[in-house]
């Protein structure tokens, strides 16, 4: 069963030394800093990140938005991070978290099946498995590893569905997180809806939840930590911007329309240090817009030199 932790301490523990007015979309669990903040503590590195993000949002002509915290520290890096931006599959590591906390290891190894009128958009592995079906772990594996869509829908409807996800995100304390359509639906985000999208702050204190604190039992956080390693997606986003021999667990998000291009993960600096927990989202104004990876891994860059 899931322990349910305080997110809103968490966040007011994550944000240090300042808060920051909440954005206009977003419930007050998370308070946004404005662009350019550099929190906890501010110093001369904090203004050069800061400068350094508002010079990357120039630079890509794009939107972004950081979270970080180191949690060994507490120390944390924030940019736009109680604005809400589409997150698109990065959500499939938070309902893998949710499935693991709502599943026995015999319910996780029983088989589940789906007809080929269900298979959606980009479903590797589920599509080589239709009328057969796989293990509900697999299955859920394949959601984070490859960003199955059809493995997410099945993972969704053993939680309830969007709302069943939402619900159990909204138990352990994310109040922010809007969870309401599956795949591919979840990636239609029109600018200022509020219908799957999130913040950074939210997504990276969730995962941190789920990845690295205790609402998971070892086990299962263990599982979770091995797919989030294993994720094939992200070669070019947070995983590009820490230093060589560092460890990356991510999961990406990619809407297909204004430019939208998210990673949320942790990462395991080198020496044995604490892990970081690393939420990075991007958008343009400009419906028709590519997202660039060299965005998200500069982002990181900003936050390992802030941190590291």
């Amino acid at each position: 069963m899931r322990r349910a932790l305080p997110f809103a301490a968490l966040v007011l523990v994550l944000a240090g030394c300042g808060s920051a007015p909440a954005d206009d979309t977003a419930p007050a669990e998370a308070p946004a800093a404005p662009a350019g903040t550099v929190t906890s503590p501010a110093g001369p590195t904090a203004e050069v990140a800061g400068a350094r993000f508002a010079q990357l949002e120039r630079e890509f002509d794009a939107r972004l938005g950081v979270f970080a915290v180191d949690t060994g520290s507490g120390r944390t890096v924030a940019h736009r991070a109680g604005e809400r931006f589409g997150f698109a599959s990065t959500y499939k590591a938070l309902a893998a978290g949710a499935l693991l906390a709502a599943t026995t290891e015999a319910e996780l190894d029983a088989v589940v099946t789906w007809a080929a009128d269900e298979l959606v958009v980009h479903s590797p592995v589920t599509g080589q498995h239709v009328g057969s079906g796989l293990p509900l772990r697999e299955v859920a594996e394949a959601s984070v590893t490859v960003s199955d869509n059809t493995a997410a829908n099945v993972v969704l409807d053993r939680l309830g569905g969007p709302a069943g996800l939402e619900a159990r995100l909204r138990a352990l304390g994310d109040g922010t997180t809007e969870v309401e359509h599956d795949e591919p639906d979840v990636n239609d985000v029109p600018p200022g809806d509020v219908e799957d999208t999130s913040t950074p702050q939210a997504l990276a204190t969730t995962l941190r939840a789920y990845a690295v604190d205790d609402a998971l039992e070892p086990a299962d956080r263990a599982q979770l930590v091995e797919w989030l390693r294993r994720n094939t997606t992200g070669d070019g986003l947070i995983r590009a911007g820490v230093p060589r021999g560092w460890t990356v667990g991510d999961k990406t998000g990619s809407a297909g329309v204004h430019g939208s291009r998210n990673d949320i993960g942790v990462v395991w600096p080198a020496g044995g240090r604490a892990p970081w927990v690393l939420a990075v989202l991007t958008d343009r104004a400009d419906a028709a817009a590519e997202p660039d990876d060299a965005l998200l891994a500069a982002a990181t860059e900003a936050v390992v030199a802030e941190l590291g």
